[in-house]
């Protein structure tokens, strides 16, 4: 009986972890996306005020079919020439992200001020910067 109840618990538990992870992921990604105020600036520079829900929408279902894609380890099977299209369009997405950043960059800088962390500035972007190295690397050395 006990057996049935550690069970349950640690699948509980496993619910629980995954879901704040998402929870956790989802909040950084829409935080990201308003900080950078992509979308609103996408639909500037496309003059296409009207048709601002469909870019919307196109990055939550966007978002809704990969996540599926990855959680159901979806196979197309396509030939490769067809594969140029979704690439140009990810290429895409992933440049205008980057040009976005760029963009906001400066926000460091203010907010490392405001919180009276100017000092720390230099030790905070080196953390930064090697945490995501020591990410990369792990990734790509223990995963791959």
């Amino acid at each position: 009986m006990g057996d049935g109840l550690t069970d349950v618990l640690s699948h509980l538990l496993l619910a629980v972890v995954g879901l704040s992870g998402g929870f956790t992921v989802g909040s950084a990604f829409v935080a990201l996306l308003i900080v950078l105020d992509l979308i609103p600036r996408l639909v500037q520079l496309t003059r296409a005020h009207r048709r601002s829900g469909l870019f919307e929408s196109a990055i939550v279902f966007g978002a809704l079919f990969w996540m599926c894609a990855d959680l159901y380890d979806w196979r197309m099977g396509w030939p490769s020439g067809w594969l140029l299209m979704p690439a140009v369009f990810q290429g895409v997405f992933v440049g205008m992200f980057a040009a976005a950043l760029t963009e906001v960059l400066n926000v460091i800088p203010i907010v490392s001020e405001r919180l009276s962390l100017k000092p720390y500035l230099f030790s905070l972007l080196l953390a930064l910067a090697l945490g995501k190295v020591a990410g990369s690397l792990v990734d790509w050395l223990w995963f791959r």
